[in-house]
């Protein structure tokens, strides 16, 4: 894991360097362009680095691609400050405060930490932490805005389930805290990337951030750019995306009485 993040952090630099025009440091003058997709990546205190990184990274090499069609930016619901990440990792810059009605695409993280105890370093305790700011209450609001798609990785459907964000919604979040989704009212489904509706997309473990970040590439911008951006990462797509439509597979399982 620690490789992975080294990978992405130094990738991280080279497109900042190589691209300011697409990257989190810049505002961009035509980010309100139509024909233009901005992305806002959420930042909260103890969010996990790979879950912010990854779909930041995929975003911003399409920026690249498509001669900065793609604008990202790192925010928070606080504004501009410097957002500690989980495990005692590093800070990243928010540059700007979370617009929930800024047309595009909101990534939401989830967070970094022990999966379980009493200590305010685990997850479900940073979780709340954040529901405690106006972070969800902004993205009540974005979900509400026809134009706006929100995204979650990993804890981040978690996040938004714990204010009833999800309920009746079809969801993913990490394996171990799909009983929790559940219980918070979501319909959780064994999907590595889920899309309930076109404007709410949710990814599974910490690396699903790469996956729904490729889908929505080549959901926005099409096949060629999700393709050139999978050949710079030498990384494809994994699984299938899940959708309610089609014919839904029979459960052999359900109601089966153990004799």
């Amino acid at each position: 894991m620690r490789k992975m993040f080294a990978l992405f952090l130094s990738l991280a630099l080279a497109l900042s360097l190589a691209v300011p025009a697409a990257s989190a440091n810049a505002a961009p003058d035509n980010q309100n362009r139509k024909d233009n997709l901005h992305v806002q990546v959420v930042l909260f205190d103890g969010f996990d680095l790979l879950d912010a990184l990854a779909p930041y990274e995929v975003f911003t090499a399409a920026g690249m691609y498509s001669g900065d069609k793609v604008t990202v930016e790192l925010v928070s619901a606080e504004g501009k400050r410097s957002v500690p990440s989980g495990l005692g990792g590093p800070s990243l810059e928010a540059k700007s405060k979370l617009d929930p009605h800024q047309p595009g695409i909101i990534v939401v993280p989830g967070a970094a930490g022990k999966p379980a105890g009493n200590t305010p370093d685990t997850i479900p305790n940073l979780l709340w932490k954040a529901k405690q700011t106006s972070l969800t209450s902004m993205i009540k609001q974005a979900m509400n805005d026809k134009e706006v798609t929100v995204a979650t990785v990993c804890g981040g459907s978690l996040l938004l389930a714990m204010d009833g964000l999800l309920k009746d919604r079809h969801a993913v979040t990490n394996p171990i805290g799909m009983a929790a989704l559940s219980a918070a009212g979501a319909i959780p489904v064994e999907a590595r990337v889920v899309e309930d509706g076109p404007r709410l997309v949710s990814g599974g473990g910490v690396t699903s951030g790469l996956d729904v970040a490729l889908y929505l590439v080549e959901r926005e911008l099409g096949p060629q750019i999700a393709n050139a951006v999978e050949n710079l990462f030498q990384y494809e797509q994994r699984g299938t995306v899940w959708k309610a439509e089609g014919t839904a597979p029979i459960d052999f399982f359900k109601n089966t009485a153990v004799k």
